[in-house]
Protein backbone atom coordinates (compact mmCIF):
# COMPACT_ATOMS: atom_id res chain seq x y z
CA UNK A 1 0.00 0.00 0.00
CA UNK A 2 2.80 2.47 0.87
CA UNK A 3 4.81 1.84 -2.30
CA UNK A 4 1.70 1.82 -4.49
CA UNK A 5 0.49 5.13 -3.05
CA UNK A 6 3.89 6.77 -3.55
CA UNK A 7 4.19 5.39 -7.09
CA UNK A 8 0.78 6.86 -7.97
CA UNK A 9 1.84 10.17 -6.48
CA UNK A 10 4.93 10.15 -8.69
CA UNK A 11 2.78 9.63 -11.77
CA UNK A 12 0.64 12.59 -10.71
CA UNK A 13 3.70 14.82 -10.22
CA UNK A 14 5.25 13.72 -13.50
CA UNK A 15 2.07 14.54 -15.43
CA UNK A 16 1.01 17.76 -13.63
CA UNK A 17 4.23 19.14 -12.14
CA UNK A 18 7.15 17.76 -14.18
CA UNK A 19 9.46 20.43 -12.79
CA UNK A 20 9.24 18.85 -9.32
CA UNK A 21 10.42 15.31 -10.11
CA UNK A 22 12.98 13.77 -12.41
CA UNK A 23 12.09 11.36 -15.25
CA UNK A 24 13.08 7.68 -14.94
CA UNK A 25 16.83 7.23 -14.83
CA UNK A 26 17.40 10.75 -13.50
CA UNK A 27 17.36 12.45 -10.10
CA UNK A 28 17.60 15.91 -8.58
CA UNK A 29 20.85 16.88 -6.85
CA UNK A 30 22.39 20.01 -5.37
CA UNK A 31 25.38 21.24 -7.39
CA UNK A 32 28.10 23.48 -5.96
CA UNK A 33 30.27 24.13 -9.06
CA UNK A 34 30.13 24.20 -12.84
CA UNK A 35 33.32 23.33 -14.71
CA UNK A 36 33.36 25.41 -17.89
CA UNK A 37 35.37 23.54 -20.55
CA UNK A 38 36.43 24.46 -24.07
CA UNK A 39 36.08 22.49 -27.28
CA UNK A 40 39.62 21.17 -26.79
CA UNK A 41 38.75 19.90 -23.28
CA UNK A 42 40.68 22.61 -21.43
CA UNK A 43 39.29 23.94 -18.15
CA UNK A 44 38.23 27.56 -18.80
CA UNK A 45 36.48 28.52 -15.54
CA UNK A 46 35.13 27.20 -12.25
CA UNK A 47 31.74 28.78 -11.54
CA UNK A 48 30.60 28.45 -7.90
CA UNK A 49 27.04 28.40 -6.71
CA UNK A 50 25.65 31.62 -5.28
CA UNK A 51 23.85 29.59 -2.61
CA UNK A 52 25.47 27.76 0.27
CA UNK A 53 24.05 24.34 -0.60
CA UNK A 54 24.27 24.82 -4.36
CA UNK A 55 21.68 24.99 -7.05
CA UNK A 56 19.36 22.07 -7.69
CA UNK A 57 19.38 20.41 -11.10
CA UNK A 58 18.31 17.19 -12.82
CA UNK A 59 21.22 14.77 -13.27
CA UNK A 60 21.58 11.06 -14.15
CA UNK A 61 20.63 8.66 -11.38
CA UNK A 62 23.43 8.42 -8.82
CA UNK A 63 25.05 5.15 -7.81
CA UNK A 64 25.10 3.87 -4.24
CA UNK A 65 28.55 4.34 -2.74
CA UNK A 66 29.91 3.13 0.58
CA UNK A 67 33.69 2.69 0.66
CA UNK A 68 34.27 1.46 -2.90
CA UNK A 69 34.93 3.41 -6.07
CA UNK A 70 31.92 3.97 -8.35
CA UNK A 71 31.61 6.89 -10.75
CA UNK A 72 28.48 8.93 -11.47
CA UNK A 73 27.65 10.25 -14.91
CA UNK A 74 27.96 14.02 -15.51
CA UNK A 75 27.63 14.94 -11.81
CA UNK A 76 30.22 14.02 -9.19
CA UNK A 77 32.76 15.41 -6.75
CA UNK A 78 36.33 16.65 -7.24
CA UNK A 79 37.87 13.20 -6.79
CA UNK A 80 36.04 11.82 -9.82
CA UNK A 81 36.11 14.90 -12.07
CA UNK A 82 39.50 16.43 -11.21
CA UNK A 83 41.42 13.65 -9.48
CA UNK A 84 41.99 15.68 -6.31
CA UNK A 85 40.53 15.56 -2.80
CA UNK A 86 41.05 17.14 0.58
CA UNK A 87 41.73 13.89 2.42
CA UNK A 88 45.39 13.48 1.52
CA UNK A 89 44.82 10.34 -0.59
CA UNK A 90 46.11 11.19 -4.08
CA UNK A 91 46.29 7.54 -5.18
CA UNK A 92 42.62 6.95 -4.44
CA UNK A 93 41.63 10.24 -6.07
CA UNK A 94 43.46 9.20 -9.25
CA UNK A 95 41.61 5.86 -9.26
CA UNK A 96 38.31 7.72 -8.88
CA UNK A 97 39.19 9.96 -11.84
CA UNK A 98 40.13 6.96 -13.98
CA UNK A 99 36.79 5.29 -13.16
CA UNK A 100 34.94 8.48 -14.16
CA UNK A 101 37.02 8.75 -17.36
CA UNK A 102 36.18 5.19 -18.35
CA UNK A 103 32.45 5.77 -17.73
CA UNK A 104 32.23 9.01 -19.71
CA UNK A 105 34.30 7.78 -22.64
CA UNK A 106 32.09 4.70 -22.94
CA UNK A 107 28.93 6.84 -22.82
CA UNK A 108 30.06 9.49 -25.30
CA UNK A 109 32.42 7.71 -27.65
CA UNK A 110 29.91 7.71 -30.55
CA UNK A 111 28.18 11.03 -29.80
CA UNK A 112 28.87 13.74 -32.39
CA UNK A 113 27.60 16.85 -30.55
CA UNK A 114 30.11 19.56 -29.63
CA UNK A 115 29.30 19.32 -25.91
CA UNK A 116 29.93 15.56 -25.88
CA UNK A 117 33.22 15.95 -27.75
CA UNK A 118 34.34 18.61 -25.25
CA UNK A 119 33.74 16.25 -22.31
CA UNK A 120 35.61 13.44 -24.10
CA UNK A 121 38.53 15.79 -24.78
CA UNK A 122 38.58 16.88 -21.14
CA UNK A 123 38.91 13.34 -19.82
CA UNK A 124 41.54 12.49 -22.47
CA UNK A 125 43.72 15.50 -21.71
CA UNK A 126 43.24 16.20 -17.98
CA UNK A 127 46.10 14.97 -15.77
CA UNK A 128 45.32 14.44 -12.06
CA UNK A 129 49.06 14.46 -11.31
CA UNK A 130 49.33 18.10 -12.46
CA UNK A 131 45.85 19.19 -11.32
CA UNK A 132 47.02 20.88 -8.12
CA UNK A 133 49.19 23.27 -10.17
CA UNK A 134 46.32 24.51 -12.33
CA UNK A 135 45.78 28.24 -11.62
CA UNK A 136 41.98 27.93 -11.41
CA UNK A 137 42.24 25.16 -8.82
CA UNK A 138 44.75 27.15 -6.80
CA UNK A 139 42.35 30.10 -6.72
CA UNK A 140 39.36 27.97 -5.70
CA UNK A 141 41.25 26.27 -2.86
CA UNK A 142 39.65 23.78 -0.50
CA UNK A 143 36.12 24.88 -1.40
CA UNK A 144 36.28 22.49 -4.37
CA UNK A 145 36.32 19.50 -2.05
CA UNK A 146 32.74 20.09 -0.87
CA UNK A 147 29.75 19.51 -3.13
CA UNK A 148 29.00 18.13 -6.58
CA UNK A 149 30.18 19.39 -9.96
CA UNK A 150 28.73 19.38 -13.47
CA UNK A 151 30.22 20.23 -16.84
CA UNK A 152 29.36 23.37 -18.77
CA UNK A 153 30.11 24.13 -22.43
CA UNK A 154 29.68 27.53 -24.05
CA UNK A 155 27.70 28.78 -21.03
CA UNK A 156 25.20 25.90 -20.99
CA UNK A 157 25.22 22.75 -18.90
CA UNK A 158 26.37 19.72 -20.87
CA UNK A 159 23.31 17.86 -19.58
CA UNK A 160 21.07 20.23 -21.51
CA UNK A 161 22.45 18.82 -24.78
CA UNK A 162 19.83 16.51 -26.32
CA UNK A 163 22.41 14.04 -27.65
CA UNK A 164 24.06 13.72 -24.24
CA UNK A 165 20.73 13.09 -22.53
CA UNK A 166 19.78 10.54 -25.17
CA UNK A 167 23.10 8.74 -24.66
CA UNK A 168 22.42 8.40 -20.95
CA UNK A 169 18.83 7.19 -21.47
CA UNK A 170 20.05 4.54 -23.92
CA UNK A 171 22.75 3.30 -21.56
CA UNK A 172 20.37 3.33 -18.59
CA UNK A 173 17.77 1.23 -20.46
CA UNK A 174 20.36 -1.33 -21.52
CA UNK A 175 21.50 -1.72 -17.89
CA UNK A 176 17.92 -2.20 -16.69
CA UNK A 177 17.21 -4.83 -19.36
CA UNK A 178 19.86 -7.07 -17.88
CA UNK A 179 17.96 -7.52 -14.58
CA UNK A 180 15.85 -10.49 -13.56
CA UNK A 181 12.30 -10.31 -14.90
CA UNK A 182 9.58 -11.10 -12.37
CA UNK A 183 6.10 -9.93 -11.48
CA UNK A 184 6.27 -6.57 -9.72
CA UNK A 185 4.51 -6.41 -6.35
CA UNK A 186 3.56 -2.76 -6.96
CA UNK A 187 2.29 -2.73 -10.53
CA UNK A 188 1.49 -6.43 -11.04
CA UNK A 189 3.36 -6.40 -14.35
CA UNK A 190 6.23 -8.57 -15.58
CA UNK A 191 9.28 -6.27 -15.60
CA UNK A 192 12.99 -6.10 -14.71
CA UNK A 193 13.32 -6.17 -10.93
CA UNK A 194 15.38 -3.68 -8.89
CA UNK A 195 18.11 -5.49 -7.00
CA UNK A 196 18.92 -2.35 -4.98
CA UNK A 197 16.34 0.37 -4.34
CA UNK A 198 17.19 4.09 -4.57
CA UNK A 199 18.23 5.76 -1.28
CA UNK A 200 15.77 7.91 0.69
CA UNK A 201 17.25 11.24 1.78
CA UNK A 202 16.05 13.91 4.18
CA UNK A 203 14.97 11.78 7.14
CA UNK A 204 16.10 13.35 10.42
CA UNK A 205 19.13 11.62 12.01
CA UNK A 206 19.39 9.07 9.17
CA UNK A 207 22.53 8.63 7.10
CA UNK A 208 23.22 11.78 5.04
CA UNK A 209 23.86 9.69 1.92
CA UNK A 210 20.41 8.16 2.24
CA UNK A 211 18.87 5.01 3.66
CA UNK A 212 16.82 2.20 2.13
CA UNK A 213 13.11 1.80 2.66
CA UNK A 214 13.29 -1.69 1.11
CA UNK A 215 16.44 -3.79 1.38
CA UNK A 216 17.82 -7.22 2.23
CA UNK A 217 21.44 -7.35 3.34
CA UNK A 218 21.45 -10.38 5.64
CA UNK A 219 20.42 -14.00 5.35
CA UNK A 220 18.08 -13.51 8.31
CA UNK A 221 15.83 -11.32 6.16
CA UNK A 222 15.87 -13.42 3.02
CA UNK A 223 13.39 -16.04 1.90
CA UNK A 224 14.35 -19.69 1.48
CA UNK A 225 16.07 -20.22 -1.83
CA UNK A 226 16.76 -16.51 -2.40
CA UNK A 227 20.06 -16.21 -0.55
CA UNK A 228 22.10 -13.19 -1.65
CA UNK A 229 19.45 -12.00 -4.09
CA UNK A 230 18.69 -8.82 -2.09
CA UNK A 231 15.77 -7.00 -3.76
CA UNK A 232 14.57 -10.16 -5.53
CA UNK A 233 13.17 -11.33 -2.17
CA UNK A 234 10.42 -8.71 -2.58
CA UNK A 235 10.29 -8.09 -6.33
CA UNK A 236 9.68 -4.44 -7.20
CA UNK A 237 10.35 -3.33 -10.76
CA UNK A 238 13.06 -0.83 -11.56
CA UNK A 239 10.45 1.67 -12.69
CA UNK A 240 8.25 1.27 -9.58
CA UNK A 241 11.27 1.52 -7.25
CA UNK A 242 12.37 4.69 -9.00
CA UNK A 243 8.84 6.13 -8.87
CA UNK A 244 8.21 5.60 -5.15
CA UNK A 245 11.72 6.74 -4.14
CA UNK A 246 11.51 9.88 -6.30
CA UNK A 247 8.10 10.79 -4.89
CA UNK A 248 9.23 10.19 -1.31
CA UNK A 249 12.43 12.20 -1.78
CA UNK A 250 10.36 15.05 -3.19
CA UNK A 251 8.05 15.00 -0.15
CA UNK A 252 11.07 15.02 2.16
CA UNK A 253 12.59 17.99 0.33
CA UNK A 254 9.44 20.13 0.23
CA UNK A 255 8.83 22.06 3.51
CA UNK A 256 5.09 22.05 2.83
CA UNK A 257 4.83 18.24 2.69
CA UNK A 258 6.81 17.13 5.72
CA UNK A 259 7.66 17.97 9.32
CA UNK A 260 9.49 16.41 12.25
CA UNK A 261 7.93 15.16 15.49
CA UNK A 262 10.38 13.66 17.96
CA UNK A 263 12.55 11.18 16.05
CA UNK A 264 9.83 10.72 13.43
CA UNK A 265 9.83 12.52 10.10
CA UNK A 266 6.24 12.77 8.89
CA UNK A 267 5.30 13.22 5.22
CA UNK A 268 1.76 13.77 3.93
CA UNK A 269 0.10 14.19 0.56
CA UNK A 270 -3.28 13.99 -1.14
CA UNK A 271 -4.40 12.41 -4.39
CA UNK A 272 -5.61 14.84 -7.02
CA UNK A 273 -5.39 18.51 -7.81
CA UNK A 274 -5.89 19.62 -4.19
CA UNK A 275 -2.57 18.16 -3.05
CA UNK A 276 -0.83 21.48 -2.34
CA UNK A 277 -3.91 22.98 -0.67
CA UNK A 278 -4.44 19.89 1.50
CA UNK A 279 -0.75 19.88 2.44
CA UNK A 280 -0.96 23.57 3.38
CA UNK A 281 -3.94 22.91 5.65
CA UNK A 282 -2.39 19.77 7.14
CA UNK A 283 0.83 21.66 7.84
CA UNK A 284 -1.10 24.15 9.97
CA UNK A 285 -3.16 21.43 11.63
CA UNK A 286 0.02 19.61 12.71
CA UNK A 287 1.53 22.82 14.04
CA UNK A 288 3.93 23.64 11.23
CA UNK A 289 4.12 27.02 9.55
CA UNK A 290 3.73 26.92 5.75
CA UNK A 291 6.70 28.46 3.88
CA UNK A 292 4.79 31.53 2.74
CA UNK A 293 3.84 32.35 6.36
CA UNK A 294 7.20 31.78 8.03
CA UNK A 295 8.57 34.68 9.99
CA UNK A 296 5.09 35.85 11.02
CA UNK A 297 4.97 33.91 14.30
CA UNK A 298 2.32 31.58 15.65
CA UNK A 299 -0.53 34.10 15.96
CA UNK A 300 -1.39 34.07 12.26
CA UNK A 301 -1.30 30.27 12.29
CA UNK A 302 -3.64 30.15 15.29
CA UNK A 303 -6.17 32.39 13.56
CA UNK A 304 -6.17 30.34 10.36
CA UNK A 305 -6.40 27.08 12.31
CA UNK A 306 -9.30 28.44 14.34
CA UNK A 307 -11.22 29.20 11.15
CA UNK A 308 -10.52 25.72 9.77
CA UNK A 309 -11.57 23.93 12.97
CA UNK A 310 -14.73 26.02 13.21
CA UNK A 311 -15.66 24.99 9.66
CA UNK A 312 -14.86 21.32 10.27
CA UNK A 313 -16.78 21.21 13.55
CA UNK A 314 -19.79 22.78 11.84
CA UNK A 315 -19.68 20.29 8.97
CA UNK A 316 -18.81 23.04 6.51
CA UNK A 317 -16.34 22.78 3.61
CA UNK A 318 -12.85 24.21 4.01
CA UNK A 319 -12.53 26.50 1.02
CA UNK A 320 -12.77 24.65 -2.28
CA UNK A 321 -10.92 21.56 -1.05
CA UNK A 322 -12.36 18.15 -1.93
CA UNK A 323 -13.00 16.70 1.53
CA UNK A 324 -13.35 13.19 0.03
CA UNK A 325 -9.88 13.23 -1.52
CA UNK A 326 -7.69 10.33 -0.29
CA UNK A 327 -5.07 11.67 2.10
CA UNK A 328 -1.94 9.87 3.29
CA UNK A 329 0.32 10.39 6.30
CA UNK A 330 3.56 8.39 6.56
CA UNK A 331 5.84 8.41 9.59
CA UNK A 332 9.50 7.46 9.03
CA UNK A 333 12.39 7.10 11.45
CA UNK A 334 16.10 6.22 11.07
CA UNK A 335 17.27 2.66 11.75
CA UNK A 336 20.96 2.20 10.88
CA UNK A 337 21.14 1.88 7.07
CA UNK A 338 17.37 1.44 6.75
CA UNK A 339 14.26 3.50 7.25
CA UNK A 340 11.68 2.35 9.79
CA UNK A 341 8.00 2.93 9.14
CA UNK A 342 6.45 4.26 12.35
CA UNK A 343 2.91 4.51 10.97
CA UNK A 344 0.95 4.83 7.74
CA UNK A 345 -2.54 6.31 7.73
CA UNK A 346 -4.86 6.53 4.74
CA UNK A 347 -8.30 8.15 4.94
CA UNK A 348 -10.34 10.87 3.33
CA UNK A 349 -9.05 14.36 3.96
CA UNK A 350 -12.31 15.34 5.65
CA UNK A 351 -12.16 12.40 8.09
CA UNK A 352 -8.59 13.21 9.10
CA UNK A 353 -9.46 16.86 9.62
CA UNK A 354 -12.45 15.83 11.74
CA UNK A 355 -10.25 13.58 13.91
CA UNK A 356 -7.70 16.36 14.39
CA UNK A 357 -10.48 18.81 15.29
CA UNK A 358 -11.78 16.43 17.98
CA UNK A 359 -8.26 16.10 19.36
CA UNK A 360 -7.86 19.88 19.67
CA UNK A 361 -11.26 20.10 21.33
CA UNK A 362 -10.15 17.57 23.96
CA UNK A 363 -6.87 19.46 24.45
CA UNK A 364 -8.58 22.83 24.88
CA UNK A 365 -8.00 24.14 28.40
CA UNK A 366 -7.99 27.55 30.07
CA UNK A 367 -4.66 29.35 29.66
CA UNK A 368 -2.93 32.70 30.00
CA UNK A 369 -3.61 35.36 27.32
CA UNK A 370 0.01 35.33 26.11
CA UNK A 371 -0.02 31.58 25.35
CA UNK A 372 -0.92 30.13 21.96
CA UNK A 373 -4.50 29.07 21.47
CA UNK A 374 -3.58 25.47 20.65
CA UNK A 375 -1.17 22.89 22.04
CA UNK A 376 0.39 21.44 18.91
CA UNK A 377 1.82 17.90 18.70
CA UNK A 378 5.43 19.07 18.84
CA UNK A 379 4.59 21.02 22.01
CA UNK A 380 2.98 17.93 23.53
CA UNK A 381 6.22 15.99 23.02
CA UNK A 382 8.23 18.92 24.39
CA UNK A 383 6.15 18.90 27.59
CA UNK A 384 7.19 15.33 28.46
CA UNK A 385 10.91 15.72 27.72
CA UNK A 386 13.36 15.67 30.60
CA UNK A 387 14.95 19.15 30.41
CA UNK A 388 17.87 18.04 32.60
CA UNK A 389 18.97 15.27 30.26
CA UNK A 390 22.14 15.81 28.23
CA UNK A 391 20.16 15.08 25.07
CA UNK A 392 16.42 15.36 25.75
CA UNK A 393 14.53 12.78 23.73
CA UNK A 394 11.15 11.10 23.53
CA UNK A 395 10.45 7.38 23.25
CA UNK A 396 9.74 6.55 19.58
CA UNK A 397 6.61 4.64 20.59
CA UNK A 398 5.15 7.78 22.20
CA UNK A 399 5.70 10.04 19.17
CA UNK A 400 4.32 7.50 16.71
CA UNK A 401 1.46 6.48 18.99
CA UNK A 402 0.46 10.10 19.60
CA UNK A 403 0.15 10.90 15.88
CA UNK A 404 -1.78 7.72 15.19
CA UNK A 405 -4.18 8.44 18.03
CA UNK A 406 -4.80 11.93 16.61
CA UNK A 407 -5.20 10.90 12.97
CA UNK A 408 -7.29 7.78 13.57
CA UNK A 409 -9.19 8.97 16.66
CA UNK A 410 -7.66 6.19 18.79
CA UNK A 411 -6.98 6.19 22.55
CA UNK A 412 -3.85 8.10 23.51
CA UNK A 413 -0.72 6.10 24.45
CA UNK A 414 -0.61 5.18 28.12
CA UNK A 415 3.06 6.19 28.14
CA UNK A 416 2.06 9.74 27.17
CA UNK A 417 -0.19 10.00 30.24
CA UNK A 418 2.41 8.45 32.55
CA UNK A 419 5.17 10.74 31.30
CA UNK A 420 2.98 13.82 31.73
CA UNK A 421 2.40 12.82 35.38
CA UNK A 422 6.09 12.07 35.86
CA UNK A 423 7.23 15.42 34.49
CA UNK A 424 4.61 17.23 36.61
CA UNK A 425 5.96 15.58 39.75
CA UNK A 426 9.62 15.99 38.82
CA UNK A 427 9.58 19.55 37.49
CA UNK A 428 9.67 22.73 39.49
CA UNK A 429 8.58 26.32 38.96
CA UNK A 430 11.40 28.41 37.51
CA UNK A 431 10.85 32.13 37.07
CA UNK A 432 14.13 32.52 35.16
CA UNK A 433 13.10 30.17 32.36
CA UNK A 434 9.35 30.85 32.72
CA UNK A 435 8.60 27.14 33.19
CA UNK A 436 5.88 25.87 35.47
CA UNK A 437 5.49 22.62 37.32
CA UNK A 438 1.79 22.40 36.49
CA UNK A 439 2.08 23.68 32.94
CA UNK A 440 -0.75 24.33 30.52
CA UNK A 441 0.62 21.71 28.10
CA UNK A 442 0.79 18.88 30.65
CA UNK A 443 -2.66 19.68 31.96
CA UNK A 444 -4.01 19.63 28.41
CA UNK A 445 -2.46 16.17 27.96
CA UNK A 446 -4.10 14.90 31.18
CA UNK A 447 -7.46 16.39 30.19
CA UNK A 448 -7.42 14.86 26.70
CA UNK A 449 -6.33 11.47 28.05
CA UNK A 450 -9.03 11.35 30.72
CA UNK A 451 -11.72 12.31 28.20
CA UNK A 452 -10.65 9.88 25.49
CA UNK A 453 -9.24 6.92 27.40
CA UNK A 454 -11.16 7.03 30.69
CA UNK A 455 -14.42 8.61 29.47
CA UNK A 456 -14.22 11.31 32.16
CA UNK A 457 -16.09 14.59 31.88
CA UNK A 458 -13.48 17.35 32.14
CA UNK A 459 -14.36 20.97 31.45
CA UNK A 460 -12.09 23.52 29.82
CA UNK A 461 -12.04 25.76 32.90
CA UNK A 462 -13.06 25.65 36.55
CA UNK A 463 -15.96 23.27 37.24
CA UNK A 464 -17.56 24.56 40.46
CA UNK A 465 -20.23 21.84 40.33
CA UNK A 466 -17.71 19.01 40.51
CA UNK A 467 -17.56 17.41 43.96
CA UNK A 468 -15.29 14.35 43.63
CA UNK A 469 -12.60 14.42 46.33
CA UNK A 470 -9.41 14.55 44.17
CA UNK A 471 -10.68 17.55 42.18
CA UNK A 472 -11.78 19.41 45.32
CA UNK A 473 -8.45 18.67 47.04
CA UNK A 474 -6.66 20.18 44.06
CA UNK A 475 -8.81 23.29 44.32
CA UNK A 476 -8.10 23.45 48.06
CA UNK A 477 -4.36 23.36 47.48
CA UNK A 478 -4.72 26.28 45.06
CA UNK A 479 -6.65 28.08 47.81
CA UNK A 480 -3.83 27.45 50.33
CA UNK A 481 -1.36 28.90 47.84
CA UNK A 482 -3.62 31.88 47.20
CA UNK A 483 -4.01 32.77 50.88
CA UNK A 484 -0.24 32.53 51.38
CA UNK A 485 0.18 34.95 48.48
CA UNK A 486 -2.45 37.31 49.95
CA UNK A 487 -0.82 37.20 53.39
CA UNK A 488 2.51 38.35 51.98
CA UNK A 489 1.20 40.70 49.30
CA UNK A 490 1.97 44.39 49.56
CA UNK A 491 0.82 46.93 46.96
CA UNK A 492 3.39 48.14 44.43
CA UNK A 493 5.84 45.37 45.37
CA UNK A 494 6.60 41.94 43.98
CA UNK A 495 5.96 39.03 46.33
CA UNK A 496 9.00 36.75 46.63
CA UNK A 497 9.07 33.86 49.07
CA UNK A 498 11.99 31.60 49.81
CA UNK A 499 9.71 28.55 49.76
CA UNK A 500 5.97 28.38 49.12
CA UNK A 501 3.55 25.69 50.23
CA UNK A 502 3.69 24.45 46.66
CA UNK A 503 7.47 24.07 46.81
CA UNK A 504 7.30 22.12 50.06
CA UNK A 505 4.11 20.09 49.97
CA UNK A 506 2.67 19.82 46.45
CA UNK A 507 3.90 16.35 45.49
CA UNK A 508 3.22 14.89 48.91
CA UNK A 509 -0.26 16.43 49.05
CA UNK A 510 -1.11 14.80 45.73
CA UNK A 511 0.30 11.38 46.60
CA UNK A 512 -0.69 11.11 50.31
CA UNK A 513 -3.29 13.81 51.01
CA UNK A 514 -4.44 12.42 54.40
CA UNK A 515 -0.91 12.88 55.75
CA UNK A 516 -0.29 16.40 54.41
CA UNK A 517 -3.60 18.26 54.34
CA UNK A 518 -3.94 18.69 58.14
CA UNK A 519 -0.58 20.50 58.08
CA UNK A 520 -1.73 22.62 55.14
CA UNK A 521 -4.93 23.59 56.93
CA UNK A 522 -2.96 24.73 59.98
CA UNK A 523 -0.58 26.78 57.82
CA UNK A 524 -3.44 28.35 55.89
CA UNK A 525 -5.14 29.46 59.10
CA UNK A 526 -1.93 31.19 60.16
CA UNK A 527 -1.71 32.88 56.76
CA UNK A 528 -5.38 33.90 57.04
CA UNK A 529 -4.76 35.59 60.41
CA UNK A 530 -1.95 37.61 58.84
CA UNK A 531 -4.09 38.46 55.82
CA UNK A 532 -6.91 39.78 58.02
CA UNK A 533 -4.59 42.63 59.06
CA UNK A 534 -3.17 43.58 55.64
CA UNK A 535 -5.58 42.10 53.10
CA UNK A 536 -9.01 41.59 54.71
CA UNK A 537 -10.76 40.99 51.37
CA UNK A 538 -8.61 37.96 50.67
CA UNK A 539 -9.20 36.66 54.20
CA UNK A 540 -12.98 36.88 53.78
CA UNK A 541 -12.72 35.06 50.46
CA UNK A 542 -10.63 32.34 52.13
CA UNK A 543 -13.12 31.88 54.97
CA UNK A 544 -16.02 31.43 52.55
CA UNK A 545 -14.17 28.91 50.43
CA UNK A 546 -12.88 27.04 53.47
CA UNK A 547 -16.42 26.59 54.81
CA UNK A 548 -17.47 25.24 51.41
CA UNK A 549 -14.65 22.66 51.49
CA UNK A 550 -15.07 21.49 55.09
CA UNK A 551 -17.06 18.42 54.04
CA UNK A 552 -14.09 17.19 52.02
CA UNK A 553 -11.72 17.22 55.02
CA UNK A 554 -13.75 14.47 56.71
CA UNK A 555 -13.04 11.98 53.91
CA UNK A 556 -9.46 12.61 52.73
CA UNK A 557 -8.00 9.41 51.25
CA UNK A 558 -4.64 8.11 52.39
CA UNK A 559 -3.37 7.94 48.79
CA UNK A 560 -4.49 8.73 45.27
CA UNK A 561 -4.23 6.57 42.17
CA UNK A 562 -2.62 7.89 38.99
CA UNK A 563 -6.03 8.79 37.59
CA UNK A 564 -6.99 10.56 40.83
CA UNK A 565 -3.66 12.40 40.87
CA UNK A 566 -4.30 13.70 37.36
CA UNK A 567 -7.73 14.96 38.48
CA UNK A 568 -6.04 16.59 41.52
CA UNK A 569 -3.65 18.41 39.18
CA UNK A 570 -6.52 19.56 36.97
CA UNK A 571 -8.48 20.85 39.97
CA UNK A 572 -5.42 22.77 41.14
CA UNK A 573 -4.74 24.15 37.64
CA UNK A 574 -8.36 25.20 37.02
CA UNK A 575 -8.57 26.99 40.38
CA UNK A 576 -5.17 28.66 39.95
CA UNK A 577 -6.06 30.00 36.52
CA UNK A 578 -9.40 31.21 37.88
CA UNK A 579 -7.67 33.04 40.75
CA UNK A 580 -5.15 34.63 38.38
CA UNK A 581 -7.95 35.87 36.15
CA UNK A 582 -9.81 37.28 39.16
CA UNK A 583 -6.72 39.10 40.43
CA UNK A 584 -6.10 40.50 36.95
CA UNK A 585 -9.68 41.77 36.74
CA UNK A 586 -9.46 43.36 40.19
CA UNK A 587 -6.20 45.13 39.38
CA UNK A 588 -7.68 46.38 36.12
CA UNK A 589 -10.76 47.68 37.95
CA UNK A 590 -8.64 49.48 40.55
CA UNK A 591 -6.45 51.02 37.86
CA UNK A 592 -9.51 52.16 35.92
CA UNK A 593 -11.08 53.70 39.04
CA UNK A 594 -7.85 55.55 39.86
CA UNK A 595 -7.64 56.82 36.31
CA UNK A 596 -11.23 58.12 36.45
CA UNK A 597 -10.58 59.77 39.80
Amino acid sequence: MILQSLARYYEYLRDRHPERVAPPGWCRRDVAFRLEIGSDGSLKAIIPSAEKRGWSTIVPEQVKRSSGIAANAFCDNSSYFLGIDGKGKPDRAEKCFNASRKLHLSLLQNIKSSAAKAVVSFFETWSPANAAEHPLLKTAGDALFVGNMVFSFEGEEVLEDADVRRAWDTANRSDADGGAVMRCLVTGEEAPIARLHPPIKGIADAQPMGASLVGFNSAAFESYGHDGEQGLNAPVSERAAFAYATALNYLLSDPLHHMRLGDTTMVYWAEGEDDDTCADIACMMFGGIPPEQRGKGGEDRDEKLHAILRAVSGGLPVGDVDMDAPFYVLGLAPNAARVSVRFFVRDSFGSILSNIAQHYERMDIVHAPHEWDYVYPFQILKEIENPNAKKPSISPSIAGGLIRSILEDLPYPEALFENALLRTRASRDDSDTHTRKVSRGRMAILKAYLIKNRKERITMGLDEERTDVPYVLGRMFAMFEDIQYAANYKPNTSVTLNATVKDKYFNAACATPALIFPTLVALSEAHARKARRDNPGAAVRFDKRMRAYMWCLEDIPESLTQKEQSIFYLGYYHQSQHDIQERTKNKASVAEAEQEA
